[in-house]
């Protein structure tokens, strides 16, 4: 029964896709201009000023351009010139070790916050004002303080992600059930062995879905920081190539953030999978 499901869900989802990029192709021939474009434009769009081209690239125009960023990921012809693999690598690294930096605050701290009422409620309301900051009213205060671009960016990803994980570990741990720490504590089970064997297990999944959320902030936070610092990185090549009149690899670069994206929040879901079991 699930597999006819997921045979269906399949089938339909490529229907959508091809439905998509038909629509797509089919808006795309219907704006070409008719008028003849600007010589300077035409020039940087790499057409001749009386083709009539759409502003807009198209579906085999986006998939040409892909297959020439995946013959060459990794060139590096200067500063403003790196191939997409390489931006790619940059933003990778600042998010992980942003990430990496926040898991080993919020986890520790959720856990205590999790177990003591009294510093869940001394905590609350600092956790309250700091969390619906805005993740790009950080980078100014960030440039002035550290003067580093990529540090700064990093620290960013840092303070945008620990609060998912940590709201959710503080939850995680204060929704264990009592009789479980009830027996815990008849058998005098010590505190160190009763987080490790009996709390963290319980709050696992919980704790998981923290850190697939704080994943998908921390990618959508080096997207925007790298399009206002520039310098290296996914965003600085979105900007970069909207600066050069690209469209085409605009959109070769929304596709590539949508689908890294998508692994890093389906490797943490088959993690959460894995921790999940029965009652």
């Amino acid at each position: 029964m699930l597999a006819s499901l997921n045979a269906r869900a399949a089938l339909l989802s490529l229907v959508i896709f091809f439905g998509f990029l038909l629509a797509w192709h089919i808006g795309v021939q219907g704006t070409k201009a008719v008028a003849p474009m600007d010589p300077e434009y035409a020039r940087l769009m790499g057409v001749t000023a009386t083709q009539g081209k759409s502003a807009m690239p198209g579906p085999l125009d986006v998939g040409a351009q892909i297959w020439k960023h995946l013959n060459e990921p990794f060139y590096d012809r200067g500063p403003n010139d790196k191939g997409i693999g390489i931006q790619l690598a940059y933003s990778l690294g600042r998010v992980l070790l942003g990430y990496f930096l926040a898991v080993m605050v919020a986890l520790p701290l959720g856990f205590l916050i999790g177990m003591s009422p009294l510093m869940s409620r001394a905590f609350d309301p600092f956790i309250q004002v700091m969390k619906p900051i805005s993740p790009l009213a950080w980078m100014p205060l960030a440039l002035y303080t550290i003067k580093d671009s990529s540090i700064s960016a990093i620290f960013v990803i840092f303070i945008c992600s620990v609060w998912p994980m940590l709201i959710n570990t503080a939850f995680g741990v204060s929704a264990v059930r009592k009789e479980w720490l009830n027996v815990a504590r008849t058998l005098e089970v010590p505190p160190i062995r009763k987080a490790f064997t009996i709390i963290l297990p319980a709050a696992a999944p919980t704790i998981v879905t923290g850190m697939r959320i704080s994943i998908g902030i921390a990618w959508l936070v080096i997207v925007a920081a790298e399009m206002l610092v520039g310098g290296t990185g996914i965003g600085y090549f979105v900007w970069n190539e909207w600066n050069n009149l690209s469209i085409t690899n605009v959109i070769v670069a929304i596709l590539v953030i949508g689908l890294i994206g998508m692994v890093l929040d389906q490797a943490l879901a088959a993690v959460g999978r894995m921790l999940t079991y029965p009652e």
